[in-house]
């Protein structure tokens, strides 16, 4: 549908759209094309009943990033969609161990550590203050080479010197890198297509660290500083 999207699309295409993406599980590009028409015309139709045009509009107001961040981003600047990077494919590498109360006690005190304590210090004091310059003060100390090294030392790293003869710990970090691995992968896919284009990416603070490192490795990608954003 969307290699064959008319360069003026009407508001029954865009219903229609957004239908088609809510069945193919990508939610927050049904809301681009929902945001992305007139007031007047976000209704039920041409494949969307009121059951899924209620759900649509209740997105907008969703405390989801995807939402109200990339969505919304996505229609200011009239782009027709959000590529999804999120990918739990990985989790099978774990899946048997979803039962075993081992595991969940070594990650318990592998997490249960000095840095761990004083990341959450840390992040409760920035989340008290979130007024305007509070939130631009969360997001640069996010983003702040300094953070990743305090998420990993406080999880992944304490985890890879968890002492279980199961290895759990080392377990845990293998499916962490292959979830960020393929996460990586389908930012890498979606900019492929689109040569020097600029690209927003928004994801958990944990994954950050990961996100960069394996973007470094590609060719053709160049990461812009975000605090250079923020300024």
């Amino acid at each position: 549908r969307l290699a064959a999207w008319p360069a003026q699309p009407q508001p029954a295409d865009r219903r229609h759209l957004a239908a088609l993406f809510l069945a193919g599980g990508e939610p927050a590009s049904a809301l681009v094309q929902w945001l992305r028409l007139p007031a007047a015309e976000r209704r039920a139709g041409d494949g969307l009943d009121e059951a899924l045009a209620s759900e649509i509009t209740a997105l907008t107001t969703r405390r989801n990033e995807d939402y109200l961040i990339a969505a919304a981003l996505a229609a200011r600047l009239g782009l027709e969609r959000v590529h999804a990077a999120d990918d739990h494919s990985a989790d099978a590498i774990n899946a048997s161990l979803d039962d075993d109360p081992g595991f969940e006690a070594a990650m318990r005190r592998a997490w249960n550590n000095p840095v761990a304590e004083r990341r959450k210090a840390r992040d409760d004091a920035l989340m008290a203050r979130l007024d305007d310059e509070g939130v631009l003060a969360l997001y640069r100390d996010y983003n702040r080479p300094e953070t990743a090294q305090v998420a990993f030392d406080s999880d992944f790293g304490a985890a890879l010197a968890d002492p279980s003869p199961e290895g759990y710990g080392r377990r845990y970090v293998g499916w962490w890198e292959a979830r960020n691995l393929r996460m990586v992968a389908n930012i890498r896919a979606a900019i492929a297509a689109q040569p020097g284009s600029r690209t927003l990416s928004i994801v958990g603070v944990s994954h950050k660290g990961y996100f960069e490192a394996y973007l470094h490795r590609m060719h053709d990608v160049r990461l812009v500083d975000a605090e250079t954003v923020l300024q």
